[in-house]
Protein backbone atom coordinates (compact mmCIF):
# COMPACT_ATOMS: atom_id res chain seq x y z
CA UNK A 1 0.00 0.00 0.00
CA UNK A 2 1.22 3.50 -0.81
CA UNK A 3 0.30 6.61 1.19
CA UNK A 4 0.66 10.20 0.10
CA UNK A 5 0.42 12.67 2.97
CA UNK A 6 1.07 16.38 2.99
CA UNK A 7 -0.28 19.82 2.25
CA UNK A 8 -0.92 22.35 -0.47
CA UNK A 9 -1.47 26.03 0.16
CA UNK A 10 -3.49 28.69 -1.59
CA UNK A 11 -4.63 32.17 -0.60
CA UNK A 12 -7.60 31.84 1.75
CA UNK A 13 -9.60 34.27 -0.39
CA UNK A 14 -9.36 31.79 -3.30
CA UNK A 15 -10.85 28.83 -1.43
CA UNK A 16 -14.41 29.41 -2.62
CA UNK A 17 -13.42 29.53 -6.27
CA UNK A 18 -11.08 26.52 -5.93
CA UNK A 19 -13.53 24.22 -4.11
CA UNK A 20 -15.42 23.05 -7.25
CA UNK A 21 -12.14 22.08 -8.94
CA UNK A 22 -10.98 20.33 -5.76
CA UNK A 23 -14.26 18.43 -5.62
CA UNK A 24 -13.89 17.30 -9.25
CA UNK A 25 -10.32 16.17 -8.57
CA UNK A 26 -11.26 14.22 -5.43
CA UNK A 27 -14.32 12.58 -6.98
CA UNK A 28 -12.46 11.54 -10.15
CA UNK A 29 -9.52 10.22 -8.12
CA UNK A 30 -11.78 8.23 -5.77
CA UNK A 31 -13.32 6.54 -8.84
CA UNK A 32 -9.93 5.30 -10.09
CA UNK A 33 -9.05 1.62 -9.78
CA UNK A 34 -6.62 1.16 -6.91
CA UNK A 35 -7.64 4.29 -5.00
CA UNK A 36 -8.48 3.34 -1.42
CA UNK A 37 -8.68 6.88 -0.01
CA UNK A 38 -8.42 10.38 -1.42
CA UNK A 39 -9.08 13.37 0.85
CA UNK A 40 -8.54 17.12 0.79
CA UNK A 41 -9.27 18.76 4.15
CA UNK A 42 -9.11 22.45 5.04
CA UNK A 43 -7.06 23.20 8.13
CA UNK A 44 -9.30 24.58 10.88
CA UNK A 45 -6.71 27.05 12.16
CA UNK A 46 -4.69 27.98 9.06
CA UNK A 47 -6.96 29.28 6.27
CA UNK A 48 -5.72 28.29 2.84
CA UNK A 49 -3.83 25.23 4.07
CA UNK A 50 -5.23 22.01 2.56
CA UNK A 51 -4.24 18.65 4.02
CA UNK A 52 -3.92 15.88 1.44
CA UNK A 53 -4.24 12.19 2.26
CA UNK A 54 -4.19 9.48 -0.38
CA UNK A 55 -4.04 5.68 -0.13
CA UNK A 56 -3.28 3.53 -3.19
CA UNK A 57 -3.13 -0.24 -3.59
CA UNK A 58 0.17 -0.24 -5.47
CA UNK A 59 2.59 1.69 -7.69
CA UNK A 60 0.73 0.75 -10.88
CA UNK A 61 -2.45 2.39 -9.57
CA UNK A 62 -0.53 5.48 -8.53
CA UNK A 63 1.20 5.65 -11.94
CA UNK A 64 -2.21 5.54 -13.66
CA UNK A 65 -3.38 8.33 -11.35
CA UNK A 66 -0.36 10.47 -12.22
CA UNK A 67 -1.20 10.02 -15.92
CA UNK A 68 -4.94 10.73 -15.52
CA UNK A 69 -6.41 13.69 -17.43
CA UNK A 70 -8.17 15.04 -14.32
CA UNK A 71 -4.80 15.35 -12.55
CA UNK A 72 -3.35 17.32 -15.47
CA UNK A 73 -6.41 19.60 -15.47
CA UNK A 74 -6.12 20.13 -11.70
CA UNK A 75 -2.43 21.03 -11.91
CA UNK A 76 -3.06 23.35 -14.85
CA UNK A 77 -5.57 25.26 -12.68
CA UNK A 78 -3.10 25.86 -9.84
CA UNK A 79 -1.82 29.25 -11.07
CA UNK A 80 -5.38 30.61 -11.29
CA UNK A 81 -6.04 29.53 -7.70
CA UNK A 82 -2.70 30.79 -6.43
CA UNK A 83 -1.53 27.34 -5.35
CA UNK A 84 2.16 27.62 -4.72
CA UNK A 85 3.44 25.72 -1.73
CA UNK A 86 3.15 21.97 -2.06
CA UNK A 87 4.61 19.56 0.49
CA UNK A 88 3.65 15.97 -0.27
CA UNK A 89 5.46 12.80 0.79
CA UNK A 90 5.05 9.25 -0.50
CA UNK A 91 5.22 6.38 2.02
CA UNK A 92 5.37 2.68 1.25
CA UNK A 93 3.36 0.92 3.96
CA UNK A 94 3.92 -2.82 4.12
CA UNK A 95 1.38 -3.39 6.90
CA UNK A 96 -1.36 -1.55 8.72
CA UNK A 97 -3.30 -2.05 11.95
CA UNK A 98 -6.14 -0.35 13.73
CA UNK A 99 -5.24 1.70 16.78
Amino acid sequence: MLLIVGTIRLPAENLAVARPAMRRMVEASRAEPGCLLYVYAEDLFDPGLIHVTEKWTDQAALDRHFAAPHLAEWRAAWPAFGIGDRDLMLYDAATSRAI
